[in-house]
């Protein structure tokens, strides 16, 4: 390559480089703009409760008819259903809840193929970046619900379980739906991770299992019977640096 030739390239590949920098740049402000419009709409939305399942659950299946019921008796005991917004569980959520004395809300994700929103949302707030919609479902719930899925799910789990192991929010029930289903997750977590030392023992006590509706809405209130669903001052102020 004569050094004209790679002179004029090297000067592409610097103004390519410069332009993908700037795009970068101006992303900031989308995603700001996404956290602010988020946090105006949804903060009055108390107390709740995050719902996580798959997408791919069609509505005849026994883990989408009880995942109504569970959202059904949780609306109508006074908690907004807060779910992903798109099928399967997600819909399952959504449609409980609609149905019920209190808000659906649907948290909807762009995604190149399997969501599409569902039509039971009172309200419906859409996100293009994962970790602003993830930080909603944090920031809204009283509670977590955990019901069959996949990759998605168990990174919600998990995602849940490491922030309240850290501190980083506040303690609060997360409930796994269908034992049968997680039996095989939790007796890895106990055999391996609690067993290796990767986690504490007492961290096991994070999560419960709890298979019937009206259990689910039980355990909820029992938990906050003795300190009311609001966070507390520090509680706040922990929430502030998720």
């Amino acid at each position: 390559m004569n050094p004209k030739d790679k002179l004029a390239r090297t000067m592409t590949n610097d103004f390519r480089e410069k332009t993908w920098s700037a795009r970068e740049s101006w992303r900031v402000f989308g995603i700001m703009a996404e956290f602010v419009e988020a946090t105006e709409r949804l903060n009055s939305i108390k107390p709740a409760v995050s719902i996580f399942g798959s997408a791919r659950t069609l509505p005849d299946h026994p883990y989408y008819k009880l995942t109504e019921q569970i959202a059904r008796q949780l609306s109508d005991a006074g908690f907004s259903v807060i779910s992903g917004g798109g099928p399967g569980i997600m819909e399952a959520a959504n449609k409980g809840a609609y149905y019920g004395e209190s808000p659906s809300i649907g948290l909807n994700i762009q995604l190149p193929h399997e969501q599409h929103r569902n039509v039971y949302q009172d309200v419906s707030q859409t996100f293009r970046h994962f970790f602003a919609r993830k930080y909603m479902f944090v920031k809204l719930a009283t509670a977590y619900v955990v019901v069959p899925g996949g990759f998605g799910t168990l990174d919600e789990l998990m995602e849940a379980l490491t922030l309240v192991q850290t501190g980083k929010t506040r303690r609060m029930p997360i409930i796994l739906v269908c034992s049968d289903f997680w039996s095989g997750m939790l007796d890895w977590l106990r055999n391996v991770l609690v067993a290796e030392g990767m986690i504490a023992p007492e961290d096991m006590d994070l999560i419960q299992i709890i298979d019937e509706p009206t259990e689910v809405v039980d355990a909820i209130f029992k938990y906050y019977e003795t300190r009311g669903f609001e966070p507390s001052a520090a509680e706040r102020e922990v929430q502030l640096n998720l």
